[in-house]
């Protein structure tokens, strides 16, 4: 810690590096620490049972009354999503967030009876100061209103953070604001850090207006029941949506929490209007299909999300029409390709058009630049020394290259992991060691309590099963009573492999008398029996279930 007690100024990442989402990023000088964004992960397949994965705040914990103030660039998950678990754990004494992230954010802590109050709305204008540094935003485009950049000034020099962006042309909703991007630039910025996401894509990313126009196309051509399915953050797509179905006389159901939070947050908020266009799901039942747009969650393909339920034909209040049109508004976010095929071949099956996005149907735009508006980006906020943040790691490296290519010396780039600290003094950067970042698994409303150890029985236990051995042992007398029982899961088949189930039990009583002394060590006990039955069903089955014994203590 003795590396975070000069007057450097400190730049690290407690998420985000090496990784699409968990987002969080500290700028630290001397007893003022400034937080940009808190945000979560959505667990892989591996992780079995675990619902979230959160930075590690104990930084921020060991530290917390250097801390001045939590940032948001805006409202989607990766961004805010780990907020109500950082309140829950460290004092943050203000929240500034642009308009529509508050509500996003009092919608969640409201969710979770978790009471603050001290969440401020910022824009373009506002300037926040503390005692050494000095925080500003500027407009950014993305896929949801209110998303913004930072700018922090420090005594070592200017820090800009992108947040998540895009450069679009004919935006849906406000323009990126380019020209305080170049008036900042012309500061003299020390370091970028700038969002990495799309940086293996070439070119230009498509304009959110495209879309509009092959949504109405599509609203236009077709007769039947309109089925879309899209991300429930994209805002943006969600107006373009309303706006559709309010020039063609359709009457909107929502399907999906998270669809319908968002949809009552932006239409508070003002950036979806006509509400007088969704209707209950009874009433679109009701009505007649030429008439109707379903809204739902699920494009990802996730189980059990609304879209998956009505293809496979359990959703409670959704049956599928053979005049019903499915439409995939987004793309596939990296290893959900499978579960989407799945979700279209069942609605094939069902006799149902569907649409996905392709070059015919420009039916999905990103919200994150590609190689083109990148380049842009670092040309208007020139920066002496650059970091990307917001990807894995060939995406990171990628946008550290394309930062050579706009003239930024090769040494002056860094490919950074979560921890790994740059240390800032007056305008000249280095990197100096780490601060704990590890990822916190979120179980329920369980926080940090799934280790690595768990998560690795649970996966013994998904592939190889479990074996629970009882047995009854008299401790007066020394001896075991009456014979071992054998309980087993997800190993074998019962029915089928009784002999293999006794094999088991003779094993575990020869283990169990080879241990029983004066006084009974039931440690030595259970070891043993693990040892042996370990050993014995990876040599007859080549499985290593998990072995749990239970001795039960009988005094006769």
């Amino acid at each position: 810690m003795n590396l975070l007690k000069s007057d450097d100024t400190k730049v690290f990442a407690l998420g985000g590096l090496g990784e699409v989402g968990k987002n969080m990023y500290c700028i630290m000088h001397e007893d003022e620490i400034i937080i940009t964004d808190a945000g979560m992960l959505m667990p892989e397949d591996e992780l079995m049972g675990v619902d979230y994965v959160i930075p590690d705040f104990s930084f921020l914990k060991q530290n917390e009354r250097k801390i001045k103030g939590l940032f948001i660039t805006h409202g989607h998950e990766d961004h805010i999503g780990g907020i109500p678990f950082l309140l829950q754990m460290v004092n943050i004494p203000v929240i500034y967030a642009p308009n529509h992230a508050v509500g996003l954010i009092r919608k969640k802590l409201e969710d979770r009876n978790i009471q603050y109050k001290n969440l401020i709305i910022y824009d373009e204008k506002t300037v926040v100061r503390f005692k050494k540094i000095t925080v500003e935003f500027f407009r950014t485009t993305h896929s949801i209103p209110d998303s913004h950049g930072i700018c922090i000034t420090t005594p070592n020099g200017i820090i800009v953070t992108t947040g998540d962006f895009k450069f679009d042309l004919t935006p849906i909703g406000p323009m990126a604001n380019l020209h305080k991007m170049a008036e900042i630039g012309s500061r003299g910025v020390t370091l970028l850090l700038s969002d990495s996401t799309n940086a293996l894509s070439e070119g230009i990313s498509k304009s959110e207006s495209k879309v509009d126009d092959a949504l109405s196309e599509i609203f236009r051509r077709e007769n039947g029941r309109i089925i879309i399915a899209t991300f429930a953050s994209n805002i943006y797509r969600l107006k373009h949506i309303v706006d559709n179905c309010k020039r063609n006389n359709r009457k909107i159901a929502t399907f999906g929490r998270s669809m319908e939070n968002n949809i009552e947050i932006s239409i508070n908020g003002g950036y979806i209007k006509h509400r007088d266009v969704f209707v209950t799901p009874e009433q679109a039942n009701h009505m007649d299909p030429s008439k109707v747009c379903l809204l739902c969650t699920g494009s990802q393909g996730e189980p059990l999300a609304a879209l998956s339920r009505i293809a496979e034909g359990n959703h409670k209040q959704i049956k599928l029409q053979p005049d019903d049109v499915v439409v995939f508004s987004s793309s596939a976010i990296p290893g959900n390709a499978a579960s989407i095929s799945k979700i279209i071949n069942k609605l094939y099956l069902k006799g149902v058009k569907v649409y996905t996005n392709t070059s015919l149907n420009d039916i999905h735009a990103s919200g994150h630049g590609s190689e083109e508006e990148l380049k842009l980006m670092l040309r208007l906020i020139n920066p002496k020394y650059f970091m990307p943040f917001h990807g894995e790691y060939r995406m990171l490296k990628k946008h550290a290259d394309i930062g050579v290519m706009c003239g930024i010396p090769k040494e002056n780039t860094f490919v950074l992991m979560n921890g790994e600290v740059l240390s800032i003094y007056k305008g000249k950067i280095k990197r100096e060691g780490f601060v704990q970042a590890d990822d916190i698994y979120v179980d329920g409303n369980r926080i940090g309590d799934v280790s690595n150890a768990v998560i690795r029985d649970r996966k013994i236990m998904a592939n190889d099963g479990i074996i629970v051995v009882i047995a009854n042992i008299d401790t007066k007398n020394n001896k075991l009573l009456n014979k071992v029982n054998i309980t087993t899961r997800g190993f074998v088949l019962v029915n089928e492999n009784e002999k293999l189930l006794n094999d088991l039990e003779k094993v575990s009583k020869k283990a169990i008398n080879s241990k029983l002394s004066t006084p009974i060590n039931y440690a030595d006990i259970k070891s043993e029996i693990i040892n042996s039955l370990s050993n014995y069903t990876y040599k007859k089955t080549g499985r290593k279930p998990i072995i749990l014994p239970v001795i039960m203590d009988i005094r006769r």
